[in-house]
């Protein structure tokens, strides 16, 4: 069935906003997902407060024409998804989760971070960024590591004077 003219203008108003107001947008490509897929998709992203919008190509492709982005848009093929959020990073990791989960279902396409084009590539190592309550483990640990060692080299002495 055919989209009015109205609904096409108001979808592309949509779709403006989200270009303008997002911090961070993914591509996504979904081939043969099922509905139960695809309503798990969308409830674990609403938990993060990430969006997942279906769009069509044409008035994604008008959208992006008019929008200041820098770079060149990823070529879109199959049926496309939005997923948007307030969060840099946690978008493309997100989805990324569901892209191992649901082998050839989803697929990373590109991208919009920090206002360019990204390519699939690009998008891939923003998803494997690691979270913040990770990186700051991984900081504590480094830290912690020379300290333990030392700790352990006391102890070793003070059991060969004993």
């Amino acid at each position: 069935m055919a989209i009015t003219k109205e609904k096409k203008g108001e979808i592309i108003s949509n779709l403006k906003k989200v270009i303008s107001d997002s911090k961070s947008i993914v591509f996504v490509n979904f081939n043969k997902l099922l509905v139960k897929e695809a309503s798990e998709i969308r409830r674990a992203l609403k938990k993060e407060d990430i969006n997942y919008l279906v769009v069509k190509k044409s008035l994604l492709g008008k959208v992006l024409d008019e929008a200041k982005v820098d770079g060149g848009a990823p070529k879109f093929e199959g049926e496309l998804a939005l997923v948007f959020g307030d969060d840099q990073i946690s978008p493309a990791r997100e989805i990324y989760d569901f892209q191992k989960k649901l082998e050839g279902k989803v697929s990373i396409v590109g991208g919009i971070f920090e206002n360019q084009f990204k390519s699939l590539q690009e998008m891939m190592n923003i998803a494997t960024i690691p979270s913040l309550q990770v990186l700051r483990g991984m900081f504590v640990n480094v830290i912690n590591s020379p300290i333990q060692r030392f700790a352990v080299a006391l102890g070793q002495i003070a059991e060969k004077r004993n």
